[in-house]
């Protein structure tokens, strides 16, 4: 009798520990997605404007071009 109450008390401790680990585990990872995500969305903003113009630069540089030949030609 005496070792079916202590199996049973292992067993609860071993899954209150498993329930800790994840609790553990789950709060570990939302910390650290905060701090990527703090990183991360400044990082992508500055980015999409790099992006953005770089796409621009290249119908300005045309254009610039176009302008510096009609100069040139006069």
């Amino acid at each position: 009798m005496l070792e079916i109450l202590v199996s049973i008390a292992t067993l609860a401790l071993f899954f209150y520990a498993i329930k800790l680990a994840f609790k553990i585990t789950w709060g570990v990872a939302k910390i650290i997605a905060v701090i990527l995500f703090t990183l991360a969305l400044p990082l992508l903003v500055v980015l999409l404007f790099v992006a953005g113009g770089a796409i621009l630069f290249l119908p300005l540089g045309l254009i610039i071009a176009a302008i510096v030949l009609l100069i040139k030609a006069v």
